[in-house]
Formats: structure tokens, sequence, C-alpha cells
């Protein structure tokens, strides 16, 4: 039995990761076999895919009785946005200044209400109240566009503003975010991380190192990194914790990442042009 990522998980990843760098789609068979080396079956990755497609992240096309997807815009878009965050290796400058988002969404819209929240959140949004959410960082575009996406113009107040409190503006982020916990999950992945690159520079130094074994291994790592896009908002070094785990954790994460990178893309473009012999664009 299978353990470990679920199949749509992944296939985001390997998108991600491999696919939207290449200006070409890719087989569904090739897709497969990439899934193959994590143990996912073929009627798997076809339900995955055909997912992605209905809810608007792939686009398909076909060759015959063969069929090849790419990233929709919107699925672009997504994955360009993960990307620029995930090799992010330091915060930006902060201006001192808060970017405030406040919804009030009538009955009408409630189904509106939890992808809203999950979107805010993943851009780096923290909540205040239920209705309030905010942060240091200039978000105004992501915010414009869900505002368009949701189409939310009549019920969203956007401002940027300046703390005046009684408190320090770390008073705000402890009442919109848990550092500690994630402080604790990014030592969890040091932990972990750290005698995997040593395990695979040992068995390199000694011969006993695949190429498809580089491919799975530099997957699991973005699979893994990927997952601090939904829990840490990206915050500014002048409002983190002293002992602030997430800088050592991004310095692993790309030491680890370009160790793996030769032999894992050689691996993944080894599958992609057997199954990818007519690359025409779209």
């Amino acid at each position: 039995m299978r353990n470990g990522p679920n199949t749509r998980s992944m296939i985001f990843t390997i998108f991600g990761d491999y696919i939207r760098h290449d200006k070409h789609d890719i087989w569904i068979g090739s897709l497969i076999k990439l899934l193959k080396e994590f143990g996912h079956n073929e009627q798997s990755v076809r339900a995955a895919v055909s997912r992605m497609y209905k809810q608007g992240w792939l686009e398909s096309r076909k060759n015959g009785n063969r069929s090849f997807y790419r990233l929709s815009p919107r699925g672009k878009a997504r994955m360009e946005e993960a990307g620029k965050r995930i090799f992010k290796l330091s915060p930006d400058q902060w201006d001192g200044k808060w970017r405030m988002f406040f919804y009030s969404i009538p009955e009408g819209k409630r189904n509106v209400r939890e992808d809203l929240k999950k979107e805010l959140s993943w851009s780096g949004f923290g909540a205040l109240s239920p209705n309030n959410w905010l942060t240091p960082n200039n978000l105004i575009k992501e915010a414009e566009y869900l505002i368009e996406k949701y189409e939310l113009a009549d019920y969203v107040h956007l401002f940027t503003a300046q703390y005046e409190g009684a408190g320090e503006n770390k008073s705000l982020v402890e009442a919109c975010w848990d550092l500690s916990e994630i402080n604790e999950k990014y030592t969890l992945f040091i932990d972990i991380y750290n005698k995997k690159f040593k395990e695979a520079r040992v068995k390199s130094n000694n011969g006993n190192i695949t190429l498809a074994k580089c491919f799975v291994e530099k997957t699991l790592l973005v699979h893994e990194y990927r997952k601090f896009l939904f829990i840490d908002p990206g915050l500014p070094a002048e409002l983190l914790p002293e002992k602030w785990k997430g800088h050592a954790a991004a310095a692993l994460f790309s030491e680890y990442y370009k160790y793996l990178e030769g032999p894992a893309v050689a691996f993944y473009e080894q599958i992609f042009n057997e199954g990818n012999v007519l690359k025409e664009k779209w």
C-alpha cells in the first residue's frame, strides 16, 4: 500500500517544479510514469488530472488518441506566485505599514467566505478578527485579484495604515499568527532534511543514488517545503522572533535542492522526451 502525499498534491508539485518551466504540454502517459516513482497508479493519476482540469487548474488537448495537459492561466499564475515564495531566501524590507482587508459578505454570497479565507491565508494575510485580515507585506495586487475573482467590490474595504495602538507592531503579529508553532515545524523540517541531505551525499559518493531516486527526493523536498506557504505569512525580519528557524530552513532547502537538481531534471527530461515526441506549441 502506498503511503505519503496524495496523487493530486504530487501532480501540483511536479507541474510547479518541472512542467511550468517547459514551453510544451505533457502527455498523460508521461505523468503516469513520473508518478509511478512515488507509488501512484494509472487510475489515480487519471482521476486526479481530470479533477484538476474540471477545477480550472489545467488545460488539455488531443493529438490522435493521446491527451496532453498544461497549466491554465490560473494554474500558471498560482505556480509562479508559489515559486517566487518558495525560493525566496530572505524577507523583504518592511516599510512599517499594514495592509488591511475588511469584508462584509451578504448571505447570498456565503459560499464564497470559506474559499476567500483560504485564499487570504495562503497569500499571507492573518485574521485579526473573522472579517478583518491584515499583512505587513504589500499584497494589494493579490487582494485586488481576490476581489475581482469573487466579485466582492461592493463588500470589501482595503486600507494601508500604520499601527498606533498601545502595544507594539508585534502584538498584531501575535494576534494573527502562532509563530511558535510555525517555528517548531521549521525545526522539524531542518532535523529531517539535514539527515536526508547527509545520507544523499554519502550515497552519491558511493555511486549508490540513481537519477530516478534524485527525482523522487527533490520532488518530495519541494512538496514538503511548499507546505510552509500555507502557514508562514513571510513576515519582515523586524516582526520575527530572534530565534526564527525559517531562515535556516530556507538555506537548507536551497542547498539540498541545488544538489539534487541536475540528476533530477535529467530523469524528468528522459521521461518527458520519451512520451512527448510531438512538441507542438499551443
